[in-house]
């Protein structure tokens, strides 16, 4: 019988090293031997790009290295999906609206951040750029627990104070966490326009809202 930690070891690794067939491989591998597919997505996928988030926090990880690795994630997540629907392991650490505020079309950052939460386990909504505080409302009536706003001109920031101004109108503010970052931005700018988070980068991100909504 096919060993399981030996298995996902194997996904782990594979994510580690950016090896899309590798993973492929590897969750094929453990899907045969019976291991669950919410077994390898809890235990092998997204620890592994925790651990990727990590080494991009202490830079011996790079953008370009974070990509490959979300790549090869995605991969075997691609693999997972079908089998994924009605196990009780598929429950998400939490939905997430994200999206470049309005006015602004820069969405590498925002990128970033999307790949992260997925990779960690959480269910993204992606708003895209150029989003309204409008949309970003709606978002969050249709069952978004947090908002992950980014903005990369200091022009868009106010933009940013006017959807918390909007969720608030809307009687919705109270039910979620809003997470703001860009690098114009600084934790001192969160806390004027009543953000409950900010983080300098896409890892921190995409920890910093599970974290919130793990508190809640």
């Amino acid at each position: 019988m096919t060993d399981t930690k030996y298995v996902h070891g194997d996904v782990y690794e594979g994510v580690i090293e950016g090896d899309e067939a590798k993973v492929q491989r590897s969750v094929e591998v453990a899907l045969a031997s019976g291991v669950s597919a919410g077994k390898v997505l809890h235990q092998a996928l997204i620890p592994a790009m925790v651990e990727v988030g990590r080494l991009f926090e202490i830079e011996e990880y790079y953008i370009p290295d974070m990509l490959v690795s979300a790549r090869a994630m995605q991969s075997g997540l691609d693999l997972l999906r079908p089998l994924l629907t009605g196990e009780s392991s598929t429950v998400t650490a939490g939905k997430v609206a994200i999206g470049t505020v309005q006015g602004d079309l820069h969405d590498i950052g925002k990128n970033l951040v999307t790949i992260m939460l997925e990779g960690i386990g959480m269910e993204v909504q992606d708003l895209g750029v150029d989003v309204s505080p409008e949309q970003f409302v709606q978002a969050v009536r249709d069952g978004a627990q947090a908002v992950c706003m980014s903005a990369l001109l200091t022009t868009t920031m106010p933009k940013m104070k006017e959807t918390i101004e909007a969720l608030a109108e809307a009687g919705v503010r109270s039910r979620i966490k809003v997470v703001v970052g860009g690098a114009p931005l600084t934790q001192d700018f969160a806390n004027r326009i009543g953000a409950d988070g900010f983080a300098p980068d896409a890892s921190s991100g995409a920890r910093l809202t599970k974290a919130l909504l793990q508190a809640v």
